[in-house]
């Protein structure tokens, strides 16, 4: 099959029937149009609210959750208690489903951002004449004109390039912009970034102007494409979602076999159906802690608001938890680990080479450097002016704004040496002979040619060299050398420019090539690169150290890829890199096997970046996709979690992101893996609370039900337990602040979730504890005043038992009296509010008759307290004795 890119200019325009000199005809535009469509991107359909808030309800635990509730209202109304329980129970679910359906209705933008991205209007040949026509009316056949600044909005075959550059880093993340050509390209495999003699709609005119046949519009794009891919992605649930879905069905199917238990044992002790069955009632909502998704949700929320506070904004609430569990983060490079910006790190005068010095800058240059930084000011297109901030800003092609910065470095402005010496010829650059050549008045009778450009094409017209002050003929040996030191630069992936000149007596009798460039004095060479952020080496050292495995994918070319991914450390001893067309060639199977050995990715395609995503998906890896270009967009949506920039990103790439980061920061996404594996912790504490709250309930009504000892707990004291005195302390530990060493542990394996063994031991043995002591206390009141007694010192037992105990979750191994109590102050308030809601419960008449309760006597009271205080003193002993924790939790810490 031939691609456009295979095709000459005449069999392009033969292909669509169309002509270089007058384009199409208004009515075979208006027919085309009606055959292919508008020039747009073409969305799908997306899920209702009522949709997404019914979706909520799909999970086993809160099915179960539903079907107590009913049976809690039958009860009810058979029992004549009416249907408070019912009530309370919808009320919490849904209120959950509300907000998290409100955090699931993120804004699907990317197909609408993708629109935005088209210009608004393109100039296009119609009936021989050039007109100014909306971009959606473009069609395949139109003659399109390019100018520097247009924006495409289609995709073209150029059939003319007259020194003509495009920045494409947004679709294919090539930092520097791409020199176009007309001429055929030979291959059925070249990769978007290479076809150059092509240009891509949502590409940038920065450089000379052009002319191109409409190839594709809408869906049929490079960037349709990409839209086409973000339909075909589907959403990947995250590591909380699956951990909290599989927690819910192991509870609601130990909840039903325990309601069975106990509702058989009751019938064959002879009581009656009605009251074993509202025991089964009690269990169910004893052993389903309600308050657990409302409290997940939550915690997640403040996390959120907390990541807001360090330059990270989160789209979906899960998201921030997931990049805690992440274990591979796979990074673009331009704008991401880089600063999108060219710059001068490299100067060669006088045969030596010198690294710039960008942060103390030497005040005092040798003439020859200051030659060299004169040329290359003033051999230049690009313009640099000074905003309302005070900050400068440069406007132009990237590899001369490089050297317009790297003037100011020094203190010399353009505007300036403009003044000082003005341009009175000049030679644009163009694509053939790769040089650019200026002619400037010097003074009053002498004119100086300045030329920049490539190496070879630089030394092609240079017959001397000017060294420490000398001007002599240039010899083999300063060939050589030069040379030599070239090629070291370019195996530092540095774009290298030389700098070459000639003085005239007076102006030139003509511009011409032959007349200019001629004789010239070479005078050294600059070597710029797109620099690693400064802080991307800490970011990526520290992701290390915390068991991820950061990897580069980019559009760019191998060697620059190489080089920054060795100097920020991406890239190790023994680690393979491959090329976009290299890994079109390995098989599925082939490259999932070995995705491993790959740390980086160079002249990729959108589509290769969702391979690669998948590839490390299969090893059951949780990736996190970073990037700021429209060519990121699918990966962002198919990887666990989505980091766009939100400074330099793209409107498509936040949108299909799950987090934007503020500041455009590497280092911020270490943050947010900090933060996620705290807030992991901590909802893993409210967890442990929760549970072994409820296996504490069980246990209770587990033990008096087989040994027919009466009902300790009513479901109405079941729920106020679970709903009230147990979420605020719950939500209070979402603050705790996090372990020292939180990011020197390797990342959780999703396959874990929650119930790990050392999890399980604690909840277990915690929740045995807490059953036992209510059950002391039903028995002592049950044997001193009767059943309510017995019922009301199990109630507030309980209550007092569990609020003492949440200070032994800060830590799985610490002593709690090791921790300061003030570091979190909110657990403070939850205790003090839950326990004053609880005596509210206990001693106002209307509430206490409410809830079936009677009065203590002081002697009550005293062992309600001192029952309450044991938890404390029993963990403490298990913390000392080191059976607090697993081996395997030993050996990780």
């Amino acid at each position: 099959m031939k691609h456009f890119y295979n095709l000459d200019a005449e069999e392009v325009l033969n292909h669509f029937k169309t002509s270089e000199n007058s384009g199409l005809t208004t009515d075979e535009a208006n027919r085309r149009l009606a055959e292919y469509g508008p020039n747009e991107i073409k969305s799908k359909k997306k899920r209702s609210f009522f949709m997404m808030f019914l979706s909520q309800f799909r999970s086993f635990m809160i099915i179960i959750l539903l079907i107590a509730a009913v049976i809690s209202g039958v009860v009810g109304i058979l029992e004549g208690e009416g249907m408070v329980d019912t009530f309370v129970i919808l009320g919490i679910l849904i209120l959950n489903a509300f907000v998290g359906a409100f955090q699931e209705q993120k804004a699907e933008t990317s197909l609408e951002a993708l629109k935005k991205m088209a210009a608004p209007e393109t100039k296009a040949l119609r009936d021989g004449t050039v007109r100014e026509i909306l971009s959606r009316q473009l069609v395949p056949g139109d003659i399109v004109i390019l100018e520097t600044g247009d924006v495409l909005a289609a995709d073209l075959r150029l059939i003319e390039a007259v020194n003509l550059k495009i920045q494409e880093s947004s679709l294919t993340g090539e930092s520097v912009p791409v020199d176009k050509q007309v001429d055929v390209l030979p291959g059925s495999d070249v990769t978007v970034g290479d076809r150059k003699n092509m240009a891509f709609s949502s590409g940038m005119v920065t450089y000379g102007r052009g002319k191109g046949v409409v190839v594709g519009t809408g869906m049929q794009t490079e960037v349709g494409k990409i839209a086409d891919l973000l339909q075909q992605t589907e959403d990947t649930e995250t590591p909380m979602s699956l951990r909290l879905a599989k927690l819910g069905k192991f509870l609601g199917i130990t909840a039903l076999i325990i309601c069975g238990i106990i509702f058989t044992v009751g019938i064959l002790y002879g009581n009656s159906v009605l009251d074993m069955f509202m025991t089964a009632v009690s269990l169910a909502v004893a052993a389903i802690p309600e308050g657990l998704p409302a409290v997940a949700t939550v915690v997640l929320a403040i996390g959120v608001q907390r990541m807001v506070k360090k330059n990270a904004i989160i789209r979906t609430l899960p998201s921030v938890e997931t990049l805690g569990s992440a274990t591979v983060i796979c990074s673009d490079k331009t704008g991401t680990l880089t600063q999108n910006k060219m710059s001068v790190v490299e100067a060669y005068v006088n045969h030596k080479k010198d690294a710039i010095n960008r942060s103390s800058p030497s005040d005092r240059l040798n003439p020859e450097e200051a030659l060299l930084l004169t040329i290359s000011i003033l051999c230049t297109d690009a313009r640099a002016h000074e905003n309302t901030d005070g900050a400068i800003e440069f406007i132009g092609d990237p590899t001369e704004t490089a050297l317009l910065d790297f003037g100011i470095l020094y203190g010399r402005y353009k505007d300036d040496l403009d003044r000082k010496y003005p341009r009175i010829a000049e030679i644009p650059f163009d694509s053939q002979r790769k040089r650019m050549t200026t002619v400037n008045r010097i003074s009053d009778n002498s004119t100086r040619i300045h030329v920049k450009g490539g190496l070879e094409e630089v030394l092609a017209v240079c017959e001397r060299i000017v060294l420490n002050g000398t001007v002599r003929k240039i010899t083999g040996k300063d060939l050589d050398q030069i040379r030599r030191t070239n090629e070291e630069m370019a195996n530092s992936a540095l774009r290298v420019l030389a700098m070459a000149y000639k003085d005239l007596s007076g102006p030139p009798t003509g511009v011409q090539i032959g007349e200019l460039e001629n004789n010239l004095v070479f005078t050294g060479m600059v070597g710029m690169i797109d620099p690693a952020r400064p802080e991307v080496i800490d970011a990526v050292s520290v992701c290390k150290t915390a068991g991820i495995r950061p990897v580069m994918i980019t559009g760019d070319h191998k060697i620059t890829a190489m080089a920054i991914a060795r100097e920020i450390g991406i890239y190790r001893d023994g680690d393979d890199s491959i090329t976009g067309s290299d890994l079109e060639k390995l098989g599925e199977e082939e490259f999932t096997e070995n995705v491993a050995r790959y740390s980086v990715y160079a002249r990729v395609a959108p589509e290769h970046k969702v391979r690669i995503v998948k590839a490390w998906q299969k090893h059951n890896e949780v990736v996190a996709m970073t990037g700021d270009g429209v060519n990121d967009a699918p990966a962002l949506k198919q990887a666990d979690i989505g980091a766009a920039m939100g400074m330099v990103g793209t409107d498509v790439a936040k949108g299909a992101s799950d987090m934007i980061l503020t500041d455009d920061n590497f280092a911020t996404i270490v943050s947010a893996v900090e933060e996620g594996r705290r807030i992991y912790d901590n909802i893993v504490k409210a967890i442990q609370f929760l549970l072994s709250t409820n296996v504490g309930e069980i246990f209770l009504l587990l033990i008096t039900s087989v040994f027919n000892l009466g009902l300790p707990l009513l479901p109405i004291h079941i729920l106020w337990v679970n709903l009230v005195t147990d979420s605020l302390p719950a939500l209070a530990l979402s603050v705790d602040p996090a372990e020292k060493e939180i990011m020197r542990r390797k990342p959780r394996t999703t396959k874990k979730g929650f119930m790990t063994k050392g999890m399980i031991w604690r909840v277990v043995y915690q929740g045995i504890m807490i059953g036992c002591i209510p059950l002391a206390a039903y028995l002592i009141g049950v044997r001193d005043g009767g059943q309510v007694l017995g019922q009301t010192m199990a109630f507030a037992t309980l209550v007092f038992v569990q609020l003492v105990h949440v200070r032994n979750l800060h830590s799985k191994t610490r002593s709690s009296f090791t921790t300061n109590p003030l570091q979190n102050k909110p657990l403070i308030g939850a205790i003090i509010a839950s326990a004053g809601l609880a005596l509210l419960v206990l001693l106002v008449p209307a509430a206490r008759e409410a809830f079936s309760l009677t009065t203590m006597d002081r002697e009550h009271w005293f062992a309600v307290i001192l029952l309450s205080f044991i938890p404390i003193v029993v963990v403490e002993i298990f913390k000392l004795l080191r059976l607090n924790t697993t081996k395997e939790e030993k050996r990780e810490s």
